[in-house]
């Protein structure tokens, strides 16, 4: 059978067994980790922490956490400190002229752009990690039960949270430098994933309760999961391919060049990042707001947060359609650049038959960028809020996650990355790869 033969073939492989054991262990102290819940919390704490946490953004953010929001955990605070802040950092490489320097200079800018980026996620996390104890208290008085954190806990327990958060991004950096493929990415889908079969039983259930037709319902709801997953692969691998023109070179005895070649570009460039982004940033609202713990005694900030905390809302659903759009375009320019790919083209005495070499030809794949990149975003975005409409039509809160949104298009771009890195070591070693054509679908030639 192929797939075992595959299996051992990667088995085979010493380099890509170690990093498939180092990201297996390093996963599996990601997730022993989202069950380490704070001092001092008692498992009454626990169940007014869940109650909160089945439906609405808090739902979202939980699963982002693997559960460990809802656990009261030391990894409640979980990756998206850290994204934020990279957010921030790619931003200002935009507009500050120290930090496109810095962009600029390599290997020795990246490193000095991942310090800052570290140093910023330490501050979001000394904000985020005492308004999400005073959220907790909250949540357990109003359940009935008699939590009090006093100042000199809160302070403890703050440190705890951003020490816990601060050691995901270790794992997640770690997973990449020694893993296999994104580890902030891989420690996301792990999150997700470890959601999913209590969301799938929960939906299965609810199901047969239902009088009439409960059982037709889930096995119509599962065709179409099959149908929007198959469409996120297909925004995820799509390509337009531009046919490039090498002329003929001797040296030597030897000829260079003459054949026609394809640089396959990518309906979607930015992959999952603009979805990442996106969330991220739609979970400020709760953090300025205290993660809504105070209802509706807190005025502005309040109803601005309960707004956005609506997933089913049409304000929430609006905003965070467009902002995937602008991140899309965003992220599509800092990894797609038109001026480096035309210039390496004509330095290997390529060109794009029909278009001039140089300026003319960067313009040309730029335009061709622009024209491709708006139909994906629009698609990204229509698939990311589907969740809404899922629910809308009786689907379960956390089993409507998984029709289209953040939750599956992580799960598919992220899966398809780490497959690529995975048949990449095959091809290495002369092994089959994945698939029946031995590449994997818009992967780079």
């Amino acid at each position: 059978m192929k797939l075992i033969q595959t299996l051992k073939n990667i088995w085979k492989i010493e380099e890509l067994r170690r990093r498939l054991t180092i990201t297996f262990l390093f996963v599996l102290i990601y997730r022993l980790g989202c069950f380490i819940v704070l001092p001092g919390i008692s498992p009454q704490d626990l169940e007014a922490m869940r109650s909160f946490t089945n439906s609405g953004l808090m739902q979202l953010l939980d699963m982002f956490s693997g559960g460990a929001f809802s656990q009261a955990s030391i990894f409640a605070l979980g990756i998206m400190p850290y994204i934020t802040a990279s957010i921030v950092i790619q931003l200002m490489g935009m507009v500050v002229p120290q930090f496109q320097k810095m962009q600029r200079e390599g290997e020795s800018g990246r490193m000095k752009l991942n310090q800052y980026t570290r140093y910023l996620t330490v501050l979001i996390l000394l904000v985020q990690a005492p308004a999400y104890l005073v959220n907790l208290q909250y949540q357990v008085n109003a359940a009935g039960g008699h939590a009090s954190i006093s100042w000199p806990m809160m302070i403890f327990l703050s440190i705890v949270l951003t020490a816990g958060a601060m050691f995901i991004m270790w794992l997640g950096e770690k997973i990449t430098d020694k893993g296999i493929g994104n580890g902030i990415s891989i420690i996301i889908l792990v999150g997700i994933i470890a959601r999913f079969p209590g969301a799938l039983v929960q939906e299965f259930t609810g199901r047969l309760n239902t009088a009439q037709g409960g059982l037709v319902m889930f096995l119509v709801e599962i065709v179409i999961l099959f149908a929007v997953t198959a469409g996120a692969v297909m925004l995820v691998q799509g390509t337009r391919k531009v046919p490039v023109q090498y002329a003929k070179r001797i040296v030597g005895n030897k000829q260079y060049g003459g054949a026609r070649q394809y640089i396959p570009l990518k309906v979607n460039a930015a992959n999952v990042m603009p979805i990442i982004f996106a969330q991220a940033l739609m979970f400020i609202p709760i953090t300025l707001a205290g993660f809504g713990a105070r209802g509706s005694e807190g005025g502005f900030w309040s109803g601005f947060a309960a707004t956005f905390s609506d997933m089913n809302g049409f304000w929430y659903n609006f905003v965070y359609f467009l902002m995937i759009l602008a991140f899309t375009y965003f992220y599509t320019a800092i990894t797609v650049r038109p001026k480096d790919m035309a210039e390496q083209m004509k330095k290997n005495s390529g060109f794009i038959p029909g278009i001039k070499p140089g300026k003319k030809t960067e313009e040309y794949l730029d335009s061709i960028m622009s024209r491709i990149t708006l139909p994906g975003s629009i698609f990204l975005g229509i698939v990311a809020i589907l969740p809404a409409f899922a629910r809308f039509f009786g689907v379960n809160q956390q089993f409507a996650q998984f029709f289209g949104g953040t939750s599956l298009l992580i799960i598919v771009g992220v899966v398809l990355d780490t497959l690529q890195q995975i048949e990449t070591h095959l091809m290495m070693h002369h092994y089959d790869g994945l698939m029946k054509s031995g590449k994997l679908k818009g992967r780079a030639h």
